[in-house]
């Protein structure tokens, strides 16, 4: 077996133990299986340039990046006993972590629906700048963006049509959520759907385009990882990092919620589900 091909299937023997240091270890491995992956897209590269059997070389590799991403999978959803379920990251803040994981499915399957009839676009700052990260929306409003302003509308803008409506299946987490976090009673009517893929961020900002502030947000966190900004009610304040990943859900409110909130610069990653990309549902009672 040639010496690059045999290297290859040596970076297939991956530990499959349970993770010891919690969330920061496994987001270290997250990194570590990106960058393999990454890797065997070189080998192959190389084999093809070498003349060698192609079509061998590229089974093998395929085989070892479906090992590695089961592998990634494992530790990205392996739970640390001694996580906390809920954390109290500041007064009417609270982190649910994993909390969306048991409706996984329904979830994901709805999110498909959502965006074939309602697909993602990149929308425009009131700037004339076009956004990094792609959105639509679900429910009776939704959140849009162009050089009039920023505000919620009831109708696509691209169609002219409705919004898709919200999903039972969101509509029970957001709701669930809240409660969980001593928010009972809040009744979302807009669902923004934001989808990032590596290197995009959110930049600190607040969700102030609502009529009324006593309800939360609720924010859930699905496909590759991500940090999280959680800063305090001026843009200049103290700011949280907050690694999140698949199923994860930050709920704030009351005193919390007009807080400067954002995304780091995502790094290259890869979901089961969702591939190469990051996918955001925040709730909210717009009108």
């Amino acid at each position: 077996m040639p010496r690059h091909v045999s290297h290859a299937l040596r970076i297939g023997r991956m530990p499959m133990g349970r993770p010891q240091n919690g969330r920061q270890k496994n987001q270290g491995k997250q990194q570590e299986y990106s960058k393999r992956i990454r890797h065997l897209a070189y080998l192959l590269k190389i084999k093809s340039l070498r003349g060698g059997n192609l079509v061998a070389a590229a089974v093998q590799l395929r085989l070892i990046r479906v090992k590695l991403i089961k592998a990634m999978t494992f530790h990205l959803f392996e739970q640390n006993d001694s996580s906390p379920q809920n954390e109290e990251i500041a007064p009417g803040a609270v982190f649910l972590h994993r909390f969306a994981l048991p409706h996984e499915a329904a979830i994901l399957q709805a999110l498909s629906e959502i965006t074939a009839s309602a697909p993602f676009r990149h929308m425009v700052t009131p700037g004339g700048h076009q956004m990094s990260v792609a959105m639509t929306n679900c429910g009776l409003l939704g959140w849009i963006s162009d050089k009039s302003g920023y505000r919620y509308s009831p109708a696509d803008p691209q169609t002219g049509k409705n919004w898709p409506r919200m999903p039972e299946v969101f509509l029970r987490l957001a709701t669930t959520a809240a409660s969980e976090a001593g928010f009972a009673g809040f009744a979302p009517d807009a669902c923004l759907i934001n989808r990032y893929h590596p290197g995009t961020k959110l930049s600190l900002h607040q969700d102030k385009d609502e009529r009324d502030f006593s309800h939360p947000i609720v924010s859930v966190s699905l496909g590759i990882p991500a940090v999280f900004l959680f800063g305090g009610l001026k843009r200049t304040g103290k700011t949280q990092r907050l690694p999140v990943q698949h199923g994860d859900v930050i709920v704030w409110g009351g005193p919390a919620r007009l807080r400067f909130h954002g995304i780091m610069p995502l790094k290259p990653a890869i979901h089961p589900a969702l591939g190469s990309f990051r996918v955001n549902l925040t709730f909210r009672k717009a009108g």
